[in-house]
């Protein structure tokens, strides 16, 4: 450090009349302790300052701001000074409004990034809403699909045809309940293995003598259909109903070999 530069920056009358902060007055008092020859310039500016605030009657600060600024005046007759009070008071204004305008930035960067959080939340309360609609409405379907097979089973003008399980899968039963007067078939087909891939289950009505079959039709998406029970339409005068494994898109004549159910409509055995 250059001690005459130092003692020469003016700090030294300031920190005599009280003008530093107490951070800058604490390290004023270290470097008094640390250099002697600052401590001697201190104690001849408090000297200074007795003998001027002796010979001021009454105390004048005019004289005592004059004497200190000739102290300060450097060859070229500048001024050498420290920040005054206003300035850094005007500095730490303006660090707070700085800072200030940070948190405003960063309170509406977290403002957007909960609005998007929000939307999000929303939009998956929203699908999670369609898909309970969608779950309620199937099971109001379903409920409904239950009710009127029910009435189907119960009703006693329906005819209910066993079919049992044959040479291919002796363990298969079927139940076929069948409304001549609407010419429906109900097919109870729980008791039937799920089919290979590829292959469909069909439903043959049948003539007895000579044996004709007719296709009722393919029991479709058998896999996904929980009740297991599907509606076919039949007009035929059926003596019997048969049941076998065809190949996707199903067949114009039955597949014997693959035979899984048979029943005869009672009074036609």
């Amino acid at each position: 450090m250059d001690i005459q530069e130092y003692i020469e920056s003016g700090i030294l009358e300031l920190y005599v009349y009280g003008a530093l902060t107490p951070k800058e007055s604490e390290e004023v008092s270290a470097i008094l302790a640390q250099y002697p020859e600052v401590q001697q310039e201190v104690e001849q500016i408090e000297t200074a300052l007795q003998n001027l605030s002796s010979a001021a009657a009454p105390y004048n600060p005019e004289v005592l701001l004059a004497a200190i600024k000739s102290k300060l005046r450097n060859a070229d007759g500048v001024i050498q000074l420290q920040p005054s009070a206003s300035q850094k008071r005007a500095r730490v204004l303006s660090y707070i409004s700085m800072a200030a305008s940070i948190l405003f930035l960063i309170g509406i960067f977290a403002l957007l990034n909960r609005t998007n959080t929000l939307r999000e939340e929303l939009q998956t309360v929203e699908v999670e809403k369609t898909q309970l609609e969608s779950k309620l409405n199937y099971s109001e379907e379903a409920l409904q699909e239950t009710k009127e097979i029910l009435a189907v089973i119960r009703d006693p003008q329906v005819t209910k045809i066993p079919l049992a399980g044959q040479q291919v899968a002796p363990e298969a039963y079927v139940n076929v309940f069948w409304d001549k007067a609407s010419n429906k078939a109900y097919i109870d087909a729980l008791g039937l293995p799920e089919p290979p891939e590829g292959f469909v289950y069909q439903v043959w009505s049948l003539k007895l003598d000579p044996l004709t079959p007719t296709s009722m039709g393919l029991l479709e998406n058998f896999s996904q259909d929980e009740n297991k029970v599907f509606e076919l339409d039949n007009p035929n005068d059926s003596q019997a109903f048969g049941i076998t494994l065809e190949p996707a898109g199903g067949s114009e004549t039955p597949t014997m070999e693959q035979l899984y159910t048979l029943g005869v409509v009672q009074g036609n055995a």
